[in-house]
């Protein structure tokens, strides 16, 4: 059984698709994986979104609309 809510879930996903969480943090997702429904649409959801990005050219953005986009990521992260 998963101590992990939801919130925790949504933070880890990155880690989870790119395979970077050790054994522990990866069951707890699973397992928490199994029992939410929400969490599994959400993953899917970017499990896609992140396909559709990765088969964008590199250059396919303005340089300074992937400055803003930068700028706006890492000012929500705090």
């Amino acid at each position: 059984m998963s101590d992990l809510d939801c919130r925790e879930f949504v933070e880890l996903v990155t880690s989870y698709l790119e395979g970077s969480m050790d054994a522990q943090a990866e069951q707890d997702f699973v397992d928490h994986l199994a029992l939410c429904d929400g969490c599994e649409r959400y993953l899917d959801q970017m499990r896609r979104t992140s396909e559709s990005l990765a088969e964008l050219p590199g250059d396919s953005i303005a340089t300074d609309a992937r400055s803003a986009l930068l700028d706006a990521f890492r000012s929500r992260r705090g």
